[in-house]
Order: C-alpha cells, then sequence, then structure tokens
C-alpha cells in the first residue's frame, strides 16, 4: 500500500485544478476549460483506482476495512459518479459542488490516516494538510488583488471618459471591456481556490476535534469573503449590472479579504501565528 503522501499531494493538487477549470466552465461557459477539467478528473479517478486496486489486493484474506479506506472508497464513487453525469447531462453548477464535496473527503482521508508518511521527515500529515490550504488561501488572494486592480483600472477610466478629460495615462489602460473581463477572470479563479482552501480548513478543524475552531473569527469572515465573491458572479452572470458598479462591488468584497487577513488573523485562536 502507498505509505508517501506524494501520492496524495498529487491527486489534491490534480484534483484542485480539474476543479478551478470546472468552475471556469460553470461561471462562464467554456468547451476547453471543461475538457480540462474533465481529463484531470479522470486522471484523479485512475489515481484512486489504483489506490482501490491495491487496497483490494491487500484485504483478499482480510475484509476488515478502516475508516480511511471507507472515505477513499466513497470519494472514488463520487468523482466516479460526476464523470457518467458530465458525459450525458449538462448540469455544471451540481458537478462543481459534488467534486467540492469529494475534495474534501478525499483530504478527510488522507490527513486523516495515521499510516501516510509526509514528505519531509520533520513533519507530520496535518503539516501537510496546512501547507495546501495555505497555498491555496495565498493563491486565491493574490487573485482577489489582482482582480481589485483591475477595478481600480476601471472606475478610474470610466470617470476620465464620463468627464471627457483625456490624459496620456488613458492611452496605456485597456478597454473597459478588457479591464471588465480581466477582472472577471481574476474573481473566477481566486473564489474556487478560496472554497477549497476553506474545505481543507474545514477538514483540518474536524481531525483536531475542536469543533468550537468552526465558529473562529477568521472562519466565519472567509465564509463572508466567498459570499461577496459569490454574489458578485451572479450579479455579473444573472443582473446584468452595469460596469462600474460591479467593479465598486469587487473594491467592497476586497476590502472585506484585508479585514479577513490583517482584522481576523490577529484575533483568531489558530491563525495569529502569522503575525509571530
Amino acid at each position: 500500500m502507498v505509505t508517501q503522501s506524494w501520492f496524495y499531494d498529487a491527486m489534491i493538487y490534480i484534483y484542485a485544478l480539474s476543479l478551478l477549470f470546472y468552475f471556469s466552465d460553470f461561471a462562464r461557459a467554456n468547451r476547453s476549460a471543461k475538457r480540462m477539467g474533465t481529463g484531470l478528473l479522470a486522471f484523479v479517478w485512475a489515481l484512486q483506482t489504483i489506490y482501490m486496486g491495491m487496497l483490494f489486493y491487500g484485504h483478499v484474506s482480510d475484509w476488515g476495512f478502516s475508516r480511511g479506506d471507507v472515505l477513499m472508497a466513497f470519494s472514488w464513487l463520487l468523482v466516479g459518479m460526476s464523470l457518467v453525469v458530465n458525459r450525458f447531462f449538462r448540469i455544471e453548477l451540481f458537478l462543481f459542488a459534488i467534486n467540492v464535496f469529494g475534495f474534501a473527503i478525499l483530504a478527510l482521508n488522507i490527513f486523516g490516516n495515521p499510516v501516510v508518511t509526509p514528505i519531509r521527515a520533520s513533519w507530520d500529515v496535518n503539516d501537510e494538510l496546512l501547507f495546501i490550504h495555505i497555498s491555496l488561501a495565498l493563491a486565491s488572494y493574490a487573485a482577489f488583488l489582482a482582480a481589485a486592480i483591475f477595478s481600480g483600472m476601471y472606475l478610474f477610466l470610466h470617470r476620465k471618459l464620463k468627464e471627457k478629460q483625456w490624459t496620456p495615462t488613458m492611452l496605456r489602460l485597456p478597454s473597459l471591456e478588457k479591464i471588465e473581463r480581466y477582472t472577471y477572470f481574476s474573481v473566477i479563479l481566486g473564489a474556487p481556490l478560496l472554497m477549497l482552501a476553506l474545505s481543507l480548513g474545514i477538514v483540518w478543524i474536524a481531525l483536531q476535534g475542536d469543533h468550537n475552531l468552526f465558529y473562529d473569527p477568521k472562519v466565519v469572515n472567509s465564509v463572508f469573503v466567498l459570499a461577496a465573491y459569490g454574489f458578485y458572479i451572479f450579479q455579473q452572470r444573472s443582473l446584468r449590472v452595469s460596469g462600474h458598479r460591479l467593479a465598486a462591488w469587487n473594491l467592497a468584497a476586497f476590502c472585506i479579504v484585508v479585514v479577513n487577513f490583517v482584522v481576523s488573523n490577529s484575533v483568531s485562536g489558530f491563525h495569529d501565528w502569522i503575525w509571530s
């Protein structure tokens, strides 16, 4: 049986990348993104199938299974089911939602498995979980920062055009349409990354066994951040809100990100290490 965590880390990262492509297709129909997401998800299912084959081979004479084995089998079934649904139906939101659950269950199985050996000898498995969680969270913050900068550029250019104040700076900026497209792309990159980081954080809390951490200011505010950007996507896709109002909302959402990173971390029961 594979015990080195590189095998599981590969599944986690490829799974996360596939969900980014699936979310991109959900947010704005994109056949190329859907094909990439499906291909990566099929590869994850293949890795899980290898694991399941090794698992059943190891239990030929002993049919006792651990909680981790059951969770891996459940995640394998969810991924397989989503591939079947993807083949015959167009239900992008269902596919993304069920795979977020599958991703969390896979992470719970991997990092809750006592036989998994970390890549670095000085780490334990929870350290790897936190490393992946922090990597995804920082990547989402970087995407949200890019979206905020684009929104600031949009508001600047919109005001100058409205007031008919032509300046050399305006000539160096993309068009309003392109800026809005870049902003939207940044948000649909950052939102699923934050969602996956949050799901791994929930897995970490579940493994710690302290359910009071679910009400930690950092966790609660992260949910607000996700809701703010989710509403941005909803406004852009369904309500057809004007560009300058979307840009203003996006800047307001980034303010929540700043509060989440600066204020929540300083009062959080388990994120105060950032300021140590």
